[in-house]
């Protein structure tokens, strides 16, 4: 419910916020001097990815958000199946 919050306060961009570190986590595991570092390293770039993507590759303009929630929305749906089916997701 917390996580929905800050999303509709920040915009489908904070949505960032929520979905790299998760990533960033499955692929390092938790050790938090490289999680944090590494997430905003990551938030930056899918962000220039997918600003570049919507503004040149496409030949209409999108939001950025449209894209990110492609990216998304996906890799939450597959971590909580995930977590659903008992297996543990990180």
């Amino acid at each position: 419910m917390v996580a929905a919050v800050c999303v509709s306060v920040s915009g489908i961009i904070g949505f960032v916020g929520l979905l790299i570190p998760h990533m960033i986590r499955s692929v390092i595991g938790p050790d938090n001097r490289r999680l944090i570092p590494l997430s905003f390293l990551a938030g930056a770039i899918l962000l220039l990815c997918a600003d570049t993507i919507t503004r040149a590759v496409l030949p209409v303009e999108i939001p950025i958000g449209v894209l990110t929630a492609l990216i998304g929305g996906p890799f939450f749906c597959y971590i909580f199946r995930k977590r659903q089916t008992g297996g543990r997701a990180f």
